[in-house]
C-alpha cells in the first residue's frame, strides 16, 4: 500500500458500481493493488475504492504502461499466448488474475477465412451484481487484440454455471491465503 497525491485530474471507474468518475488533482489516494497494468485506488475523499487504468499512471506518479500486455515472445502456441494474457487480467477487488479464480470457463481459437484468428472467451464473475463485469471483459478483449495473429476476439460474461470458490486454481487458493 503506498499513498500518493494525484498529480492531474484522471478518469477512474468506482468499484464494484462501474460508474466513471474524474478523480481530480491533489486528491491523497492509497494505491491496494497493482496488477495487470492497473491500479486499484482507495481515495477516501470520493467515498471509496477506484480502478485507475495503465494509461493514467502517470497521474498517480507512476510509468504509464506501454499499452496493452503481449504474452512473452517464447509462448510456443497461439492457445499458451491467450492463456498468458488472461492471466494478466484481474478483478481490481481480487489480486488473483481471471484464470485462477476459476472465472474463464471455456476459450476457443477460430481461424478467419481473411488470416489471422478469433478468440471467443466465456467466462463468469465471481458476483453476479459486480459492475466491473464489463471493464473486466473489456480488458481481456483489449489485451487479446494485441496478440499477434489475432484479428478479433469477443469475451461474452454467463452466469451457468454460477461461479464458487472451489473454482480457484491452487496457485489462486495460495495467493488468497486459502492453501
Amino acid at each position: 500500500m503506498e499513498r500518493v497525491e494525484l498529480v492531474r485530474d484522471c478518469e477512474a471507474v468506482q468499484i464494484p458500481f462501474g460508474h466513471s468518475v474524474t478523480l481530480e488533482k491533489g486528491t491523497e489516494v492509497t494505491i491496494t493493488q497493482s496488477l495487470g497494468g492497473s491500479y486499484t485506488v482507495q481515495a477516501p475523499s470520493y467515498g471509496g475504492l477506484f480502478r485507475i487504468a495503465g494509461q493514467d499512471a502517470d497521474a498517480l506518479g507512476k510509468e504509464v504502461a506501454a499499452g496493452p500486455a503481449e504474452a512473452p515472445a517464447d509462448a510456443p502456441d497461439l492457445e499458451r499466448q491467450v492463456w498468458d494474457v488472461l492471466k494478466t487480467c484481474y478483478d481490481p477487488e481480487i489480486p488473483v488474475n481471471i484464470v485462477d479464480l476459476g472465472l474463464v470457463y471455456d476459450m476457443r481459437i477460430t481461424p478467419e477465412a481473411a488470416g489471422g484468428n478469433r478468440i471467443d472467451i466465456r467466462m463468469t464473475l465471481t458476483a453476479q451484481g459486480c459492475g466491473m463485469g464489463s471493464f473486466i471483459g473489456s480488458d481481456a478483449r483489449q489485451k487479446l487484440l494485441a496478440l499477434p495473429d489475432v484479428q478479433d476476439a469477443n469475451v461474452e460474461i454467463v452466469w451457468d454455471p454460477p461461479w464458487n470458490p472451489q473454482m480457484i486454481s491452487p496457485e489462486g487458493r495460495e495467493r488468497l491465503g486459502m492453501a
